[in-house]
């Protein structure tokens, strides 16, 4: 098993392991896996040495929740940390189609979801989220993409979750997002213990340069979600049809991998892997979160982290990366 490092959640009891397993696939994400296919890429990642997994109930309507609970049933509760989300309820769907392909999920569509990021909502959302993952209590809670909600957020969600933490309900509180800059603000105004940020603290894109900072000088811990931006930096080799933020990479970003993924080579490494340890040089990050699909990715990604790469690469990276700006 590979040793993975621990950090710590702000101020709060909250350890993670480095890398983090996100649970988005385990809710057939772009194509169905069966139930076994999940249970043996998470028996995987525990080999590994994960002990951190992200989930929430927008993966699937529920099945990422449930499939994850499934496979940690039987594992020792304080042996792992368990993170949801809220802001999404799960209700009957009137007007169901028989497929969620349109959110990415292959499942059918006999739920759909009800933004509601008030204080009541959050904590019904937590008490339903416990039930699909059949644990008494989750160790991290954050309040999922609220980029219109901002107010909604700072008077209901967070200082409900705030009140949980401080009732022994949860570990940690946080929200997690794609932009950076709505975050910055709930540093700034709320008792946030930790914020994910999904693919804008990446080897390629760094634009979250002021939120980190932030955080890191009131002491709220970051999770880095997304590392390899949705696919253009998953490969040794950049392909022409990768994406970049779930969109086609322009011509600049798509040399801009390449000459990343030939700079990897010429220090002994490759693409993915210095894409996934990026993001943990910044003192604010505690984790990377990335998507493993199969088991073979879990077995990569917890070895890519434990092989030092040179320092003489990080250096040749930035100036790369500065060309862009």
């Amino acid at each position: 098993m590979t040793h993975l490092e621990k950090r710590r959640l702000g101020a709060t009891d909250v350890e993670v392991t480095t890398l983090g397993f996100g649970g988005a696939n385990l809710g057939n994400l772009y194509r169905a896996v069966s139930d076994e296919q999940a249970s043996e890429v998470m028996d995987t990642a525990w080999r590994s040495g994960i002990r951190y997994f992200d989930t929430a109930p927008h993966y699937g309507l529920g099945l990422s929740e449930r499939r994850l609970g499934a496979a940690l049933v039987d594992r020792t509760r304080d042996e792992y940390v368990l993170s949801t989300k809220v802001g999404r309820l799960l209700v009957p769907n009137e007007d169901a189609t028989g497929s969620d392909m349109d959110q990415q999920f292959d499942v059918a569509d006999d739920l759909r979801r009800e933004l509601d990021y008030s204080g009541p909502g959050v904590r019904r959302s937590l008490e339903e989220s416990l039930q699909r993952l059949g644990v008494d209590h989750v160790d991290v809670v954050f309040v999922h993409d609220p980029d219109d909600f901002t107010r909604e957020v700072l008077d209901g969600a967070l200082p409900e979750l705030v009140r949980m933490r401080d009732e022994g309900v949860v570990g940690a509180v946080g929200v997690g997002m794609n932009d950076w800059r709505a975050p910055l603000r709930f540093v700034q105004e709320s008792d946030v213990d930790v914020v994910m940020l999904a693919g804008r603290w990446t080897l390629l894109d760094r634009t979250a340069a002021p939120l980190l900072d932030a955080c890191l000088a009131r002491g709220v811990s970051v999770v880095a979600a997304a590392p390899f931006n949705s696919g253009l930096l998953a490969r040794a080799d950049p392909r022409a049809d990768s994406h970049f933020n779930y969109e086609t990479p322009d011509a600049r970003l798509l040399q801009a991998a390449r000459d990343l993924a030939a700079l990897a080579r010429e220090h002994g490494c490759i693409l993915p892997q210095v894409a996934l340890q990026f993001p943990l040089r910044h003192a604010a990050v505690a984790s990377v979160v990335a998507g493993l699909a199969r088991p073979d990715h879990a077995v990569s990604a917890a070895r890519w982290l434990s092989e030092q790469v040179p320092s003489a690469f990080w250096d040749d990276a930035d100036t790369v990366v500065e060309g862009l700006l």
